[in-house]
């Protein structure tokens, strides 16, 4: 019954977004992928805002309810059957009275089981896509018959687009590179790579009075160069969505030094490699939004780089929704952990196989947050850098949560709102 109720709401959602969207003619820009959408949403729309009435998705919400939500501009209210009430009259002020609407849309798309993104595409056709990294494993991929499909399927946006249209695409994808070339559309390329329409280099971490700040590095497009700074998180795909926010500001005829001014304003979402200040001196990374094992993969590349580090502790949780390839993506994982950090605290039933690679690395063994947030916050010392990642449902930044040397910190953490905390 329950999803009967849902489908018959996703479907009147559906028809009213659609309607809105054929009334105000909005410019529609969406960004899929596998790796980054949220950062790259947040950055394209900071970019965009400069020149044009822009309304970007919230949050993450990317769904067949989500784009709908964003379209007609109000808040999630699954959970509150009252609150739908707010919903039937936004929509018929938007259908029947003036409005001031927004001119471009930037909708993040995402999909966790096939034919998602076909479902989004008929509410919303569009005018521009940008695609971030489709790796070899991508999460939700235990829903699809293959990774091939998954790519297949967070790529179809593309296939949406007019000849000509934009498609901004990351150079260094050699997925995305041969999928683009089965499209008309005229394809910008962003990433570190020689052939990269707006090409990054000298990347590195960016500080400031002798702390670890956040990202730098050179940027270039055709004969203009600037300088692009993320503050706040490290990582070098930090520096990947300003990276496709530039591509897209391209495409919209916005010169590179305009569009670099405006990203200075751009913060990455919580959970996303962010900064924090840690227990006893201590520096944490807060990556606890998901996990995937690409995402994995290169927070653990920055840990095993960030200078001055007298430890480096990985709390890793599990891997979620990888279906038969969990166990091989978790051992090749933790085979990267033991090659990138001193201590390695593995959260969940599935991560234990994280621990199975033979090393040096200290290994510590929890069942779930709780436990694992009670006994690291015993272990942190002066000089630790601290990476914590894991999927959702392992609610990793509860740990994060208790190695905060300021608790006010925790409203800077993902998953604060009241729904997510009464969760268990």
């Amino acid at each position: 019954m329950k999803n009967i109720l849902k489908s018959i709401v996703a479907t009147l959602l559906a028809l009213v977004a659609r309607a809105v969207v054929h009334r105000y003619h909005p410019r529609i820009v969406m960004v899929t992928g596998s790796v980054g959408k949220t950062s790259t949403k947040d950055a394209v729309a900071t970019v965009l805002a400069a020149r044009f009435f822009v309304r970007a998705s919230d949050k993450s919400f990317n769904s067949e309810f989500g784009v709908p939500f964003t379209i007609i501009w109000v808040q999630n209210t699954w959970c509150n059957p009252i609150s739908w009430l707010s919903i039937v009259k936004s929509s018929f002020a938007l259908l029947v009275l003036p409005n001031h609407y927004p001119n471009m849309l930037v909708l993040e798309v995402g999909a966790d089981r096939p034919g998602d993104l076909a479902r989004i595409t008929r509410i919303a056709t569009p005018d521009a896509v940008v695609v971030t990294r489709l790796p070899e494993i991508s999460v939700h991929v235990e829903a699809y018959a293959s990774p091939e499909a998954v790519r297949e399927e967070e790529f179809s946006p593309a296939y949406a687009l007019a000849a000509a249209a934009p498609l901004i695409i990351p150079s260094d994808d050699t997925y995305t590179l041969d999928m683009a070339m089965r499209t008309p559309a005229h394809v910008i390329s962003y990433g570190t790579s020689d052939s990269a329409t707006v090409r990054i280099t000298h990347v590195n971490f960016h500080g400031a009075k002798g702390k670890i700040i956040g990202m730098h590095s050179k940027v270039s497009m055709d004969d203009e160069h600037g300088s692009l700074v993320v503050q706040g998180s490290v990582g070098a795909t930090q520096l990947l969505p300003v990276a496709a926010a530039l591509a897209i500001a391209h495409a919209f005829l916005i010169p590179l030094s305009e569009a670099v001014k405006s990203l200075e304003s751009y913060e990455p979402p919580p959970g996303r490699g962010r900064l924090l200040s840690g227990k006893n001196n201590s520096i944490i990374i807060d990556d606890s939004y998901n996990a995937s094992p690409a995402a994995m993969e290169e927070a653990l590349s920055t840990l095993k780089a960030f200078p001055h580090a007298k430890r480096r502790i990985a709390v890793l949780g599990d891997m979620l929704e990888l279906g038969r390839y969990s166990v091989m993506e978790h051992e090749r994982v933790g085979k990267m952990a033991h090659e990138s950090a001193d201590i390695l605290a593995a959260v969940g039933i599935r991560a234990r196989a994280f621990a199975v690679t033979a090393g040096r690395v200290e290994i510590m063994l929890f069942d779930n947050a709780g436990t694992a947030a009670q006994a690291l916050s015993d272990l942190v010392r002066e000089g630790d850098v601290i990476l914590v990642k894991g999927s959702q449902s392992i609610r990793t930044e509860r740990i994060v949560e208790a190695l905060l040397a300021d608790p006010a910190d925790a409203a800077r953490l993902v998953r604060q709102e009241k729904a997510w905390k009464r969760k268990a």
